[in-house]
């Protein structure tokens, strides 16, 4: 990776402080055709980033030739006026008063923060958030502090020629930190013309995608020139760095997740599950409103919204039936209920923290179809098997691990027509990224079960029918979109 580093004077930074390469804005601005046929990340360190200087201009120009740029216009605009930033002070407040403690009772009035890291680690959560929400490279905060709330007064640029001479020690060594990344051995590689973050969690027990099939994923996008890297939900300062984000954990509104897309958003890149997906996929029962609306064939559902509906989803869907709290997922806050007894017991206690829940009548299948769809498109599709002497594919148990069903392959080709056409349907109705639809095949038709933003995607399982290409279409699927002409 090229970092280009961009100073209002030559003599604002010492070039023997880093090993990446100084130029002036005005050069930068001044030859276009600098850095052609690269994608380097910009750091701009102009000591003016005020509208339409030369501060402003760079990193303007810099988003228009391709560049990754900090900061980028929006931050130099939100920055300008207190009432543009207004709307980030409440959250940042309240991480900034959990230092109080740590910091022996009292702030200072004001703090240098150098690429979302603090004077030291008692600031790292205000420190980091503070990057999130402004990335910059250099910010000075002004803190009023009172004996029970410290509010922030003001949130500002802190350019190179005010600082000090221990402030710029401290930022060398900060930019240092934030721009010294892990790289592979590179002998004999494809150069790389993006990188692809991949957030991952190496704890979690039923992950989407396997670390084992996210490097063969690796193996393949390299041959296309693009290199995947795994990152975690401490590296959100740092996404900006990548050119796209795929996010290979368990997907939730209510988690790290739903930030890391809504940043990916915010800074034009394309990722895999995008926010509007997620908002859309996770909620059964906006699933179901909206694959009925869409003439999409799903099982015969009541609405829940209190005990008065039991009777109703009773004398509808007869027994057994499937309740369902609308926000779950891998087969969680999925229960079968054989009688009125049961559904009334659970449905109690569920509405205790749901206004809303879905009933379904049941149907029985010896397995599900998944269907992945990519752009639009079949991706795969595959049986999963029920759990043994169980009526899903992940049996939950009281102790111990989950019990998965097995799998069962097919090409497309081999896949039934109808369930191909009725699965495209139903992602389309969602969006233009990946999804995993379930289906149930019966004497009476197809029906969706639901459509999952955030589908399981393993090598020698979902990618058995259709092989690499299932590897390369969703590679494809990135680059097709960072290379669309005019894209910033």
């Amino acid at each position: 990776m090229t970092w280009v580093i961009l100073t209002g004077r030559q003599s604002d930074l010492d070039q023997v402080a880093t090993p990446h390469k100084i130029i002036t804005n005005r050069d930068y601005l001044a030859h276009p055709s600098l850095f052609r046929g690269q994608r380097p990340k910009v750091i701009n360190l102009s000591n003016n980033y005020g509208y339409q200087s030369r501060g402003y201009y760079a990193s303007l120009l810099a988003s228009s030739r391709g560049h990754k740029v900090i900061p980028t216009v929006e931050t130099m605009i939100d920055l300008s006026e207190r009432k543009l930033y207004e709307h980030a002070l409440p959250e940042l407040e309240l991480a900034l008063n959990k230092c109080r403690k740590d910091l022996g009772g009292a702030f200072p009035a004001k703090v240098c923060i150098f690429f979302g890291i603090g004077p030291s680690k008692v600031w790292d959560r205000f420190a980091k958030l503070l990057f999130d929400w402004f990335r910059a490279p250099a910010l000075e905060v002004h803190i009023k502090d009172s004996a029970e709330w410290a509010s922030i007064r003001k949130i500002g640029f802190h350019p190179l020629a005010r600082m000090t001479e221990d402030e710029e020690k401290s930022f060398i060594q900060c930019l240092e930190t934030y721009t010294n990344r892990e790289w592979r051995d590179t002998k004999g590689r494809t150069p790389a013309r993006y990188t692809f973050a991949t957030l991952v969690d190496p704890h979690e027990e039923l992950p989407p995608s396997e670390i084992s099939s996210l490097r063969y994923w690796a193996k393949i996008a390299e041959k296309m020139g693009v290199e995947i890297e795994p990152i975690t939900r401490k590296d959100l300062a740092k996404l900006a760095n990548y050119d796209a984000l795929f996010i290979r954990e368990t997907t939730s509104i209510s988690n790290h997740t739903y930030r890391f897309a809504r940043r990916a958003q915010q800074e034009g890149m394309p990722v895999i599950d995008d926010p509007l997906s997620m908002i859309r996929c996770t909620n059964k029962v906006y699933l179901n409103e909206l694959m009925s609306y869409n003439k999409v064939p799903v099982p015969p559902t009541v609405m829940i919204a209190g005990t008065s509906d039991l009777e109703l989803a009773a004398q509808t869907l007869g027994f057994p039936l499937v309740l369902k709290i609308p926000d779950s997922s891998f087969s969680r806050g999925v229960k079968k209920c054989a009688n009125f007894e049961e559904l009334k017991t659970l449905a109690t206690e569920w509405l205790e923290d749901s206004d809303l829940l879905i009933a379904q009548k049941f149907i029985p299948t010896e397995y599900d179809w998944r269907v992945g769809v990519l752009g639009g498109q079949p991706l795969f599709a595959v049986h999963y098997l029920m759990a043994k002497k169980h009526w899903q594919i992940v049996n939950h148990k009281a102790s111990g691990k989950p019990d998965q069903g097995g799998i069962k392959t097919f090409t497309l080709k081999e896949t039934p027509t109808h369930v191909v056409e009725t699965a495209v349907k139903a992602a389309r109705c969602i969006g233009d990224g990946l999804y995993g639809v379930d289906l149930k095949e019966t004497k009476d038709g197809v029906f969706v079960i639901e459509v999952n933003d955030n589908p399981n995607l393993d090598h020698g399982w979902e990618d058995s029918g259709e092989k690499d290409e299932v590897w390369i279409r969703l590679t494809q699927w990135f680059l097709e979109r960072l290379d669309r002409p005019g894209r910033q």
